[in-house]
């Protein structure tokens, strides 16, 4: 893939493991192998998060901006690494440094995922990320993953 071809949702589904309601990558917009990736979630009210976090005003958890962050990255490490997942591979995170949140994610934003590989050795990428809204950045941090094959059936 070079960066001005995008990455529908059919393409996504074949590279996460994740569904509804945990697939948080809509379409990768940019992706450059063994580099970097930018991706989008679409934020609307209808995720399911949002009836208990907070009625009055909702708002992503940040847990799920970090999630959304490490998917966006498992794709770009599958990529990097000519590999396709299939049932018995998985990315896993090993490590999170460095979150802040600068500021609320809600429905309507549009949540721009940027991941670029700092490192990657022996199956553990390391990835600089961030998540932006309307160009402002929402959450940073420093992502450690790790692709591991594991037994379909356990």
């Amino acid at each position: 893939m070079n960066e001005t071809e995008t990455y529908d949702i059919q393409r996504i589904l074949r590279k996460l493991p994740h569904r509804y309601p945990f697939l948080l990558v809509d379409r990768v917009l940019e992706l450059e192998k063994g580099q970097r990736i930018k991706a989008l979630k679409n934020v609307t009210i209808n995720e399911p998060y949002f009836m208990g976090h907070f009625p009055a005003r909702p708002v992503m958890p940040g847990v799920l901006m970090l999630e959304a962050l490490a998917q966006a990255a498992a794709i770009l490490s599958f990529e990097s690494a000519d590999a396709e997942p299939g049932d018995d591979t998985v990315v896993y995170f090993a490590g999170i440094d460095n979150a802040r949140f600068k500021r609320p994610v809600g429905p309507g934003d549009q949540l721009i995922l940027e991941a670029m590989i700092d490192r990657a050795r022996s199956g553990i990428y390391r990835y600089k990320t961030r998540g932006l809204v309307d160009g402002q950045v929402v959450v940073e941090a420093d992502l450690m993953c790790t692709m591991r094959k594991v037994d379909a059936a356990a």
